[in-house]
């Protein structure tokens, strides 16, 4: 993700601890790092961020207690300038008391226009709970969606109007929330009827103010796209079992859609269509690169498609757009 002065960061979770790789400068081949932060008991880890480019880490914490069951909350810390510091992991909580035998799942995370975090936890139970701060960066107490029947792994994203959107798989489909006004609490929103693989949903505003949902159909096993007010179009593909990435950028002169998701084979897959017209078909390109994960798509300072991965022998590698018409990748390069 870009930081504040138009450098890449790029964050892993390895081991308890958050590797932070910085690029030197803006559109520079070098990158400085890794740099380590500790991160103790965090098992799982999602990156929101907002129009200020603060990177808040949002971690899911799972500790052993007194009596031997294993207590989970959620932590986070703000990375405020790009080669800085960041914070102090704090706690947010968890929607479950301590007594409860049921814990949550791994959580989802947006940062409002007004730099405000939203944090979305999925219960055991099938509830979802919000918890975000108020306009004095004060923790509102845990508001339950009404969710019923959520599995793990929900998805968020943010409109250029500053409303916040929510996406969960549920057993029964996909159930949407968005803000009927920036700051105002969720509403449920359209539902519809894909069962999508919990993990694989991700969000991106395809026009000003609408969200677009890219997701793994667990049925068929293809990817699918939804959008409010339209019924779900199917991409094709073949994916696995991983998050797909989306990215809205111009390709000679045109507004378009990236997206990039590992293939079942392992294999890092692109795929290109003009905004909001994923009926008139997806162009898929293998890049002939295997990687371990979920492949992130970036612009960097010039403006260019950064398509970064975890090759199969643990290391990052990275590729950019070149200036030939469409999208064409140059050679990836070792970080």
């Amino acid at each position: 993700m870009p930081g504040h002065d138009g450098r890449l960061l790029v964050y892993a979770l390895v081991d308890q601890a958050v590797l932070r790789w910085t690029q030197g400068r803006p559109g520079d081949p070098e990158w400085l790092g890794p740099d380590v932060v500790p991160a103790p008991d965090v098992t799982r880890l999602v990156v929101a961020q907002g129009g200020n480019r603060y990177a808040h880490l949002l971690g899911r914490r799972v500790r052993e207690g007194h009596d031997g069951r294993l207590a989970v909350d959620f932590v986070y810390a703000i990375q405020y300038q790009a080669g800085r510091p960041m914070s102090e992991w704090r706690e947010v909580g968890s929607p479950q008391t301590a007594k409860s035998q049921q814990l949550p799942g791994v959580p989802a995370a947006a940062v409002d226009t007004a730099g405000a975090l939203h944090v979305f936890a999925p219960t055991a139970d099938g509830r979802i709970a919000l918890r975000r701060e108020d306009a004095n960066g004060r923790w509102e107490r845990w508001l339950d969606l009404g969710a019923s029947a959520a599995l793990d792994t929900p998805a968020a994203a943010v409109a250029s109007t500053g409303r916040v959107e929510l996406l969960a798989p549920g057993r029964a489909g996909l159930m949407t929330w968005c803000q009927g006004a920036p700051g105002a609490a969720p509403e449920r929103g359209q539902d519809f009827p894909v069962a999508a693989l919990p993990g694989s949903v991700t969000g991106l505003e395809t026009s000003a103010g609408r969200i677009t949902w890219y997701l793994t159909d667990v049925h068929n096993g293809g990817i699918v796209a939804v959008r409010a007010g339209e019924w779900p179009v199917p991409l094709g593909g073949d994916p696995g079992d991983g998050r797909h990435a989306a990215l809205a950028t111009l390709l000679d002169g045109h507004p378009c859609t990236v997206l990039a998701h590992r293939a079942a084979d392992g294999g890092v897959v692109l795929g290109v269509c003009p905004a909001e017209d994923e009926r008139g078909g997806v162009w898929w390109t293998e890049t002939g690169v295997a990687c371990l994960g979920d492949p992130a798509l970036a612009r960097d300072a010039q403006g260019r498609v950064v398509v970064l991965v975890v090759t199969t022998d643990g290391e990052l590698a990275l590729a950019r757009q070149t200036g030939d018409p469409g999208l064409v990748l140059g050679d990836w390069i070792r970080i």
